[in-house]
């Protein structure tokens, strides 16, 4: 299991993933998920990746050589000379057809699915910054301003932070934290997402970065974050009023008569009727 987000804002772009792989409770490995294209002046893009290890691993090798052959072009098209990031997306759309091409059938008959998730964003001069989520069957989708971050991997934990947080308007510092609580707060339920992390934070139309660090869990920013989060959510859940029961008066009651629905109905004997 991993977790990778990847948020696109009017700023800039912000990527984050652990690199946690399991194969078993006794078989915990660490792989990087996530991949820099950097061509300074002309273009940044970065890769995410989640599922099958042996899968996204030969999706990004074939990455570095893939071409695809265009209609009325003497050029095929690659990573490198694509005039857009959709352009550049399709590029990866092809290697991961050509892994499924390769692979699927072997797999099968293992009894192991093709199983691959993608984040694929960055900028290409000429053009505005993009994001894309692509599947296993090499099509994809791109982020809207109604749908400004992508998850894949183990995303409910973290999902809660982004969505009361995030906005085209966020200003990327910002972004950037958010990120790291949501990653915090996966780790926290889940032993599956772990150290280190990549973060990736691109400036629009810098067209390089030098925003990127790995994180593990002796980084000073990391831990001032993780014990303030859990410290804030704290007194947050202290400071609720707790229900009340008894009859006390209190502005906020919690047991009521509600004009639409009755309580639920208590069964008593085998004679009692459910409906």
């Amino acid at each position: 299991m991993t977790y990778c987000v990847a948020i696109k804002l009017d700023a800039g772009l912000v990527f984050l993933s652990d690199s946690r792989t399991n194969a078993g409770l006794d078989h915990i490995s660490t792989f990087r998920k996530m991949i820099v294209y950097e061509r300074p002046g002309d273009r940044f893009m970065v890769l995410l990746s989640a599922g099958n290890l042996s899968i996204t691993q030969s999706v990004r090798e074939l990455l570095q050589v893939e071409k695809l052959k265009e209609p009325g072009s003497e050029e095929p098209l690659t990573m490198w000379n694509a005039r857009s990031m959709f352009d550049a997306a399709r590029v990866l759309g092809g290697a991961v057809r050509r892994v499924y091409e390769r692979d699927a059938a072997a797999l099968r008959g293992a009894d192991v699915d093709f199983n691959i998730s993608l984040l694929f964003g960055g900028q290409i001069r000429g053009e505005g910054m993009r994001l894309f989520q692509m599947y296993s069957a090499g099509n994809f989708i791109e982020a809207t301003r109604e749908t400004p971050y992508f998850q894949i991997g183990e995303a409910k934990y973290g999902k809660p932070v982004l969505d009361r947080v995030i906005t085209p308007a966020t200003p990327l510092q910002e972004a950037a934290k958010c990120a790291l609580v949501s990653m915090d707060s996966t780790m926290k339920s889940n032993l599956s997402v772990g150290f280190p992390l990549d973060l990736a934070v691109y400036e629009n139309n810098q067209f390089q970065s030098d925003k990127l660090v790995c994180i593990d869990q002796n980084n000073p920013y990391y831990r001032m974050m993780h014990s303030n989060w859990g410290d804030k959510l704290r007194q947050v859940f202290d400071s609720i009023e707790d229900p009340v029961w008894d009859g006390t008066d209190t502005p906020t009651p919690l047991k009521m008569l509600d004009q639409r629905h009755t309580t639920l109905k208590k069964i008593s004997t085998p004679e009692e009727k459910l409906i």
